[in-house]
């Protein structure tokens, strides 16, 4: 049955190359990729939240239990990724191992992981903008710079009702244009911007260190107050669950691998090396801040900002806000560019429209989706807050690395003979506990997430039977899946 075809490893390998993609990336510039999808929204805006509503100065526990789960994911992305270096990540080892309807459950579900990623991102980064602008004077109407329906508050006087997030917007439509000129221009805007926001990180735990004030790590856990996820044990999980979203940048690594220069060798740097540096920035940051701050005050879309003026610091704070505005700009460049390489996956295999399939012949870019994604991105981030977006894409993403995680377990398996240029180690033990833990993370987040994501994930397999299922096999029937029609000379 056409539900449960798979994609043979052999027959994705000879698509990734016969594919008309650009390889142009190497070790470097994919893990720069990684630390800038990485280093985003979570270390600048959703740190602040997660320790406010959920963990307190436990924070830390929080991002070292997330970045526990995303290692042993981590892991088996890397073996995947040196094994079937083709554009798709967990769309594409899902065809291969689990059949197509799991894969175009995951397809679907990444649209939540990356296209909902980058407009939470571009709320966070619509907020860093507002503030930057209003210490130059510049004072934009609560308006325009807010989700529709959203009452905006301050100093608890009520300052008006948000109609639609403009700044939002224009930061997903302008990173859409630079996206559609090239993949290795988009990386090299994206290498400097890495080296900005991690300059500007490491100033601020430099001199927040300084200004720590250890009663404020106390209690370090604070007790619980009786609802599940605030505070205490189940705060932990559920802040871990929260800041996860923070953590899909080597996943967008691995949407890159028909681009990478070698990517049997240079995947698997790329994922895990990105996912070090920015683990341990997150965790010095979480401290740093919890440490300057009170906890209760950080439930803010500016957290950075905030501790430095409770050093005083005030020189820095221009800079800090300016590193947050150009950190999450590269966040949105990750994400936007790795949603429309999905699409044309799924389009390869005749599951989605052959348009969604389309490259531009003179920058080799999946320019149509490409710009699909990006207003769709505007819209989202205009009209949405972000809370809501950020739970979304977490609970999206840890359902993704569920399925990769066991997916790495049924190929060693089935296809033990395979090549594999980086083996996930301690098997069956580490696909077993990173399947687990993101799971488990997945149940603490709240109720309502988990409603939105059966009502999106109905919608995907109505779409699937209706029409997916169908134009796969016309696909496989004709031989277009084999030799895609819109090949071209990528030299």
């Amino acid at each position: 049955m056409s539900l449960f075809w798979r994609k043979s490893v052999e027959q994705l390998r000879a698509d990734a190359a016969a594919g008309t993609l650009r390889r142009a990336l190497g070790p470097m510039q994919l893990t720069m990729l990684g630390v800038g999808a990485i280093i985003g929204a979570g270390i600048f805006v959703l740190t602040g939240q997660a320790a406010a509503q959920h963990a307190g100065p436990a924070i830390v526990l929080s991002f070292v239990a997330a970045g526990v789960a995303c290692g042993f994911a981590g892991l088996c992305y890397a073996e995947f990724a040196s094994m079937i270096p083709v554009a798709g990540s967990a769309y594409t080892y899902a065809y291969a191992t689990m059949g197509e309807l799991i894969a175009w459950i995951i397809g679907w579900d990444l649209i939540l992981e990356y296209s909902l990623g980058a407009a939470t991102v571009a709320v966070g980064w619509s907020g860093y903008v507002v503030s930057f602008l209003r210490d130059m004077g510049v004072n934009l109407p609560v308006e325009w710079t807010n989700a529709r329906g959203l009452e905006v508050l301050e100093n608890g006087v009520a300052m008006g009702t948000g109609v639609f997030n403009i700044p939002a917007a224009i930061i997903a439509l302008l990173v859409t244009s630079l996206l559609v000129l090239g993949i290795k221009e988009s990386a090299s805007a994206n290498a400097a911007i890495v080296v900005v926001k991690v300059a500007v990180i490491l100033l601020f735990i430099a001199f927040g260190a300084a200004y720590i004030n250890p009663d404020n790590w106390s209690p370090f856990i604070p007790p619980p107050t009786g609802e599940r996820g605030e505070f205490g044990f189940s705060g932990i999980i559920t802040g871990a669950g929260v800041v996860f979203f923070a953590y899909i940048g080597f996943d967008a690594v691995s949407v890159a691998a028909q681009e990478a220069r070698n990517p049997q060798k240079d995947m698997p740097t790329g994922i895990l090396a990105s996912l070090i540096i920015c683990t341990l920035l997150y965790i010095a940051v979480s401290a740093v801040l919890t440490g300057i701050v009170p906890f209760p005050q950080l439930n803010v879309p500016d957290p950075i900002a905030v501790g430095i003026d409770q050093t005083g610091l005030t020189w820095l704070k221009p800079f800090i806000k300016l590193g947050a505005i150009a950190g999450l700009s590269s966040v949105i460049l990750v994400m936007i560019m790795a949603q429309p390489r999905i699409f044309y996956s799924m389009a390869r295999d005749g599951l989605l429209p052959p348009l969604f399939k389309k490259i531009h012949p003179k920058f080799h870019t999946p320019h149509v989706t490409t710009m699909v994604t990006g207003v769709a991105v505007a819209i989202a981030a205009g009209l949405f807050p972000i809370g809501d977006l950020g739970h979304m894409v977490s609970i999206g993403t840890l359902l993704a690395f569920v399925i990769v995680c066991l997916g790495v377990l049924v190929m060693r398996y089935k296809r033990p003979e395979l090549d594999r240029p980086f083996r996930t180690p301690g098997m069956p033990v580490v696909p077993l506990l990173g399947a687990a833990s993101c799971f488990y993370l997945m149940y603490y987040l709240p109720g309502v997430t988990w409603i939105r994501l059966g009502v999106w994930l109905a919608i995907g397999l109505t779409i699937y039977f209706l029409y997916g299922m169908r134009a796969a096999e016309r696909a496989r029937a004709s031989g277009e899946t084999l030799q895609p029609a819109e090949l071209i000379d990528s030299h």
